[in-house]
Order: structure tokens, then C-alpha cells, then sequence
């Protein structure tokens, strides 16, 4: 008798061993921008490790991952990509096909055909635009197909229990349509409003929401020069625009300098990177938020 108790507790401190290894062992998601991270960690919960590789201070639309870099992200257990042209790396990459997903595959038919545009940033290196926009997720009702597509690389992964998966998908995508439904109404008086943005980001954000943004090529957070400073007032007059959206925050003299112009400076975050205090939608809302508030009323029927 006293062997078989004896037994029985081995097996029994074995099976405990075991459980709290495998607790320990979740799946690793790894994720191209903060975008696709916010949507998978809302609809994973704490069954997996979701991980965006990017270094905070890159731009994740240029990053270019390091050998290292790599092998961490063929050893996850689920890649997923934005499409739509970001994440250029991909294409000089041999990534996993069992593991990949890109989640804008579904909504292909609705991406916007852009100029292909060669250009540099501070890092000196040379990177065209794909001819393809983006930033898909500033449209929000593509951002929740997204999650969608996340969600269903998850259960197909057997990553998290169904119906866990599916409740959390289903209060993502309800707070998403929420916002997309505020944002409609906080931006429906200023329809056809001509915005200029420093970058090409908001594409998608202003198809959806009935704004007319022009974009410049300007280093994000960083001080125009004279030159572009020109360029901006030639936009300016040729467009109309009042507002100025910023995908960063630039020094102070910089917004003096774009306010001599009769501009109403405006930070949206476009959230491939983790913004500052704040949840993805947090920052969305501000950012629409401010965007409304910037605009004048007597130029709303325009």
C-alpha cells in the first residue's frame, strides 16, 4: 500500500512538473506593427506571447530585420503580416508559408493604388512605396476584417480555446465599428475637407471618412527645411487645407513655422508603433478628436 501512495505521488508530482512547463511554454505570435499586435493580443489573451520585433525608435514601414532578427521570427509559432505592401523585408526574407498570414488578403479589392515614389529618410537609405497604400487599419472597418483574419489563423494554430477566440474577436470588432461609427459622425460636417498629412499614412483614413488629405514627404518628428517649408505653402495655396496632421510630434518651432501659414497643427499617430500612453483605440479617438476640433466651422461646407 505504502509503495503504491508512494507511486501515486510520483505520478502525480510528474503530471504537475509537466502542467506548469506547459503553462510556461506559450506560443510565440510575432506581429509586423503595433497595429496587427494590439488586435492579436485583444483576441489571444494570455494563451500566447505576441511580440512586435521592431526596435521603438524605427519606423516599422522600413525596418530591416538583422539575421537575429530573422531567426527569432521563423521560430514563432504564427507571422503575421500586415500586406498592402508594408514590410518590405518580407520579400528578401524565406519565412515559414505554414506559419505566415497576411491579414489584409481578404480585403485586397479595397486597397488604394498609389504613385510610386522613391525617396530617403534620416538613415540615408533610398525605399520606393510599393504603388500600393499601407496604413489599412486607419480605415476601421479593414481593420476589423484584420482582426478577423488573425483570429482565424489562431484557431486553425490551435493556439487558444474557440470560444475564447471568438467572444474576444467579437468585443474587438464591436469597439472597433464603435469608433468607426464615432468617427464618422465627429467628421461628417467637414466632407471633402482638403487636409494635408507630412506623410503618405492617412489613405485609407481619408477614403473612409470623407476627407481630402494630400500628403508631403516629410521625416517624421522632425523640423521641415526652408525648402519644404516652400513646398508646404505652394500645397497650401493650391489646396485650401487649414489643417496639418503630423505623424509625430515635430520641436515647437516647427509648428510655429507651419502656423505662420495659416495651418492648425494636428499629432495623429498612424500606430505602427506603440503610441505614447495610450491604447491603439485611445489614440485613434484623440487623434480624431483633435482633427475635428482643428478644423474651422464656417469651412465645413466646403
Amino acid at each position: 500500500m505504502l509503495r503504491r501512495i508512494a507511486g501515486l505521488a510520483a505520478l502525480m508530482a510528474l503530471l504537475l512538473t509537466g502542467g506548469v512547463a506547459s503553462a510556461q511554454e506559450r506560443a510565440r505570435i510575432v506581429v509586423a506593427n503595433h497595429a496587427l499586435q494590439f488586435f492579436a493580443e485583444r483576441v489571444v489573451g494570455d494563451a500566447a506571447q505576441v511580440v512586435m520585433p521592431v526596435p521603438s525608435e524605427v519606423d516599422p514601414s522600413f525596418w530591416r530585420p538583422s539575421i537575429a532578427d530573422i531567426s527569432e521570427i521563423q521560430s514563432a509559432d504564427l507571422i503575421l503580416l500586415n500586406g498592402a505592401g508594408f514590410s518590405a523585408w518580407v520579400d528578401r526574407v524565406s519565412l515559414p508559408r505554414s506559419k505566415v498570414v497576411n491579414t489584409s488578403a481578404a480585403i485586397e479589392d479595397r486597397f488604394i493604388v498609389t504613385e510610386s515614389i522613391t525617396h530617403s529618410h534620416g538613415d540615408g537609405d533610398e525605399h520606393s512605396h510599393e504603388g500600393i497604400a499601407s496604413y489599412t487599419w486607419l480605415d476601421l472597418s479593414l481593420a476589423s476584417a484584420q482582426a478577423q483574419a488573425i483570429a482565424v489563423a489562431i484557431l486553425r494554430k490551435q493556439i487558444a480555446p474557440e470560444n475564447e477566440v471568438q467572444n474576444a474577436l467579437e468585443q474587438l470588432q464591436s469597439d472597433l465599428m464603435a469608433l468607426d461609427a464615432e468617427t464618422a459622425q465627429a467628421l461628417a460636417p467637414f466632407a471633402g475637407m482638403a487636409v494635408i498629412a507630412t506623410h503618405p499614412r492617412y489613405q485609407y483614413f481619408g477614403r473612409r471618412y470623407g476627407l481630402s488629405i494630400s500628403a508631403l514627404e516629410w521625416e517624421a518628428g522632425a523640423s521641415p527645411s526652408a525648402m519644404q517649408l516652400q513646398g508646404l505653402a505652394k500645397l497650401v495655396e493650391a489646396t485650401g487645407a487649414k489643417t496639418l496632421l503630423w505623424e509625430a510630434a515635430p520641436p515647437p518651432a516647427a509648428f510655429e513655422a507651419t502656423a505662420a501659414l495659416g495651418l492648425s497643427n494636428v499629432v495623429f499617430e498612424p500606430l505602427a508603433k506603440e503610441p505614447t500612453g495610450q491604447s491603439f483605440l485611445q489614440a485613434f479617438s484623440t487623434g480624431v478628436r483633435m482633427l475635428a476640433a482643428s478644423i474651422p466651422n464656417n469651412e465645413a461646407t466646403q
